[in-house]
């Protein structure tokens, strides 16, 4: 009997009722697109956070770690916040405006896609997004490295990218080493 109890306990911990309210930390936001995910330890699976419901507190989006207060909802998607209640950016990632692309990076962007290959499958070691870039592999050459871009994620109007995911990408050799210069989801 008390393992069925607990089983429950667990069950009504990992996914909270309709208009529960759940605190959260911004997992990411892309403004572009206007919306991005939170993830809270008062349930289980990303909450959807879409711009909308941030224009009661006058904004747009919303930065990388910020804490949110909302109520959630269950769709057909999953969880989505309904209504945000309070937005603590105390511990939000600084957002540092992009420096101007000098014109000697953009030559060295146009000639890498010159002389890049043909597209082939990868598969993602690890992404940031807060810092901005992460690595590729090959997955027959697992041990080699391919650096990734967001500028080159952001183009193929990707969202998030996890460890594992399979993507097609012209590669080229970099000053640095291997770099992907252009992302498509297999065909």
């Amino acid at each position: 009997m008390d393992e069925e109890r607990s089983a429950e306990g667990v069950k009504a911990a990992s996914l909270p009722d309709v208009g529960e309210a759940i605190r959260g930390r911004v997992k990411w936001f892309d403004t572009t697109r206007g919306f991005g995910f939170l993830v809270s330890e008062d349930c289980d699976g990303d909450v959807l956070v879409h711009y909308s419901v941030l224009k009661d507190h006058g904004r747009r989006s919303v930065p990388e770690g910020a804490i949110i207060s909302c109520t959630v909802v269950t769709s057909d998607r999953g969880l989505q916040a309904g209504r945000v209640l309070a937005i603590d950016l105390s511990e939000a990632v600084p957002v540092r405006p992009a420096a101007p692309a000098r014109s000697a990076d953009r030559s060295d962007r146009q000639a890498l896609a010159e002389d890049a290959g043909p597209f082939e499958l990868v598969e993602v070691k690890w992404f940031n997004r807060v810092k901005g870039y992460g690595f590729l592999n090959r997955p027959s050459a697992l041990a080699q490295d391919i650096f990734l871009h967001m500028e080159t994620v952001r183009q193929a109007g990707l969202a998030d990218l996890e460890p594992g995911q399979r993507f097609e990408a012209r590669i080229a050799e970099g000053r640095k080493g291997l770099t992907a210069v252009e992302l498509r989801l297999p065909a």
